[in-house]
């Protein structure tokens, strides 16, 4: 990194991701600085962020709360934007050495285009853009010779495994995944599952939205996609792997049957900060795993007849075209139809394969198409609860 301080644009800095974020942040202010703070609806805490981490550019994406915001930091140098355009903005803003992008959802995937063509190097920690737009993102990013460091624990493990392994061929990657609240339940106890139950992830703090995805397996399903997109993998050649006590955070098998696991608490810190310091790696307040109070690590084969939603990605990924966006799309909607508990949790996989069947298919999508896409989705899905 030498010993320039690296200016940090957070698109999401009030969610989980961000908050995390700027933990790093403040525990490294000589190397890193909050130079841009983005977040969407929480303008109280974004005025608190402000406040403790004085930013070049604050922006509120709700515009109706501008004003808002902008009177509460009337008293500091601060320059408050709001809207798409002060989103588009703050990531192109020549001082911005890095994007961390942790917005939630398709919303993510306009800024990080921005922030690409812009000559940002990017920390991605919203997998629906390369769930999304995979082929688009990474071609843009290979024309402006932009970084895509993974933020996600499972492929910043990946691209951690791979480090010096020069032009091996990939045989195999390994994505583990907790398995989430209800691995064991009876597929007849999950009809019955309460939100604030499906909440409560045993081992990851996370925002709502991804604790959801997690609970019914299809954030492993857009892992694979984004795993395939990252590191040019076959769909085929990415294997899901439960893993309950999620110390070990990927693998990846080589041709001689070599296997290099990366293993770590899970705490979504060390990959956070590993994103930004690399290819350096710097100390974290976190507890080393201690192998001696390890009694066992275990792994097993994930249930795709009590958890469709993971086959459902493989193939939207096998179809392609915008087959993965309408996906995300439908997921976005089932999850926050659930969340508001107008639907079960049994009833989210249905609304996707009912929505994945009903949308309309494009072979070669283009950005519009994309956007396009996602709205109709969306209509489709919410059409599902009425």
């Amino acid at each position: 990194m030498g010993d320039k301080k690296r200016n940090i644009a957070i698109l999401g800095s009030t969610g989980s991701i961000g908050t995390q974020a700027l933990d790093v942040i403040a525990r490294y202010p000589e190397r890193f600085s909050a130079y841009a703070l983005v977040a969407n609806n929480r303008v109280e805490l974004l005025i608190e962020q402000a406040r403790a981490f004085l930013p070049e550019i604050v922006v509120i994406g709700n515009e109706s709360k501008y004003e808002q915001l902008k009177d509460a930091l009337s008293d500091l140098p601060i320059k408050v934007w709001c809207g798409s355009e002060g989103v588009k903005g703050a990531v192109q803003v020549g001082e911005v050495d890095m994007v961390l992008t942790a917005m939630v959802g398709f919303s993510g995937l306009q800024p990080t285009i921005a922030a690409i063509t812009a000559g940002k190097a990017i920390a991605l920690a919203n997998k629906e853009t390369l769930v999304v737009a995979g082929e688009l993102i990474t071609s843009l990013a290979l024309k402006h010779k932009t970084p895509l460091l993974p933020v996600d624990s499972e492929h910043s493990a990946i691209f951690q495994c791979l480090n010096g392994e020069g032009n091996n061929e990939i045989d195999k990657i390994w994505l583990t995944a907790s398995g989430g609240p209800f691995r064991t339940f009876p597929k007849e106890r999950l009809g019955q599952v309460t939100k604030s139950e499906a909440l409560a992830h045993p081992n990851w703090s996370m925002g709502e939205k991804v604790t959801i995805d997690s609970s019914t397996l299809i954030n492993k399903g857009f892992e694979m996609i984004e795993a395939k997109w990252l590191f040019g993998v076959d769909p085929s050649d990415i294997e899901v792997l439960v893993h309950p006590q999620s110390i070990v955070h990927s693998m990846v098998q080589f041709k001689d049957t070599s296997v290099i696991a990366q293993l770590g608490q899970p705490d979504m810190r060390v990959p956070i900060q590993y994103a930004f310091s690399y290819p350096e790696r710097l100390r974290v307040d976190i507890p080393p795993v201690n192998f001696f109070e390890l009694s066992r690590l275990t792994f097993e084969k994930p249930d795709k007849d009590r958890f469709p939603n993971l086959g459902y990605a493989y193939e939207a990924v096998k179809v392609g075209g915008n087959m993965p966006c309408i996906l995300n799309a439908a997921n976005e909607v089932a999850v926050e139809l659930f969340l508001k508990e107008r639907i079960g949790f049994l009833q989210m996989s249905r609304l996707i394969e009912d929505t994945l069947q009903k949308a309309s298919f494009v072979q070669a999508p283009s950005l519009d198409d994309y956007v396009e896409s996602d709205a109709e989705t969306r209509a489709i899905a919410f059409a599902f609860a009425d």
